[in-house]
């Protein structure tokens, strides 16, 4: 296995810094056709991509565990999880997001899970990013909202999206992260983006909902330092090609 690759938010802090913009693809594991596993990768590594998230709503330990040998073998970019719970942990990645879903009011997604995880996250060597989560109506319920049964913030109301995100950069989150969800219907809206990223000094991701390139110029445009694209990339391993 390749040796980790250290300091992902300094680098992440220094892109923003220098105005580079960001790109993660996000995979799922329970989504993955594992035969063509090989092309994904393929397509990855061949993509303007600069980090790999990986995560889901509900992923099998088995799973993300052979997922993430497959990435350190075969590609050298940062490999991010972005955990659905506590369950989604391993060792083999570069960094977790230590997601906090202060859209929502439901205590285990707030700071349960987050309980539950730090013991285990104590044994490996994983760089830990605290990352203030924010879900977006996005015209559909997405499986963030129907997993953590918790209803997102109000598309057209701004101001309590800035507020939001304000207060978990307040708390000590490292990133805030506005997030439409997995098949959204509309993605996160550019004024909203725009918002936020004047009135807080970390750096925003941006992800769900965006469904071609001209989306994630867009976001970028409108001050996304990190734009995560999924379901697009998984439904089209051309995506980049376009």
């Amino acid at each position: 296995m390749k040796q980790k690759i250290a300091n992902i938010y300094e680098q992440i802090i220094q892109a923003k810094i220098d105005g580079q913009k960001l790109l993660a693809v996000l995979l799922d594991p329970d989504k993955i056709v594992w035969e063509n596993l090989d092309h994904l990768l393929l397509k990855i590594k061949q993509s303007p991509a600069t980090h790999i998230f990986v995560g889901g709503s509900i992923v099998q330990a088995t799973i993300l565990e052979e997922l993430m040998t497959a990435l350190k073998q075969k590609i050298n970019l940062p490999v991010v999880i972005f955990p659905g719970d506590p369950s989604q942990i391993s060792s083999q990645a570069d960094a977790i997001l230590f997601l906090s879903l202060l859209s929502g009011r439901n205590a285990d997604y707030l700071i349960e899970y987050q309980v539950q995880a730090a013991p285990i996250l104590k044994k490996t060597n994983l760089e830990v990013i605290s990352t203030g989560y924010i879900l977006i109506e996005s015209g559909n319920e997405t499986a963030v909202a129907r997993v953590s049964k918790t209803q997102p913030l109000d598309r057209q109301d701004l101001d309590l999206v800035l507020a939001t995100a304000q207060a978990g950069e307040m708390l000590g989150n490292k990133l805030v992260y506005l997030e439409a969800g997995s098949g959204a219907k509309e993605a996160v809206p550019l004024e909203m983006i725009t918002l936020v990223a004047q009135n807080v000094e970390i750096p925003v991701i941006v992800g769900g909902g965006i469904v071609d390139l001209q989306g994630i110029q867009k976001a970028y445009t409108a001050g996304a330092d990190l734009v995560v694209i999924g379901t697009a990339f998984e439904n089209n391993s051309h995506f980049f090609e376009a």
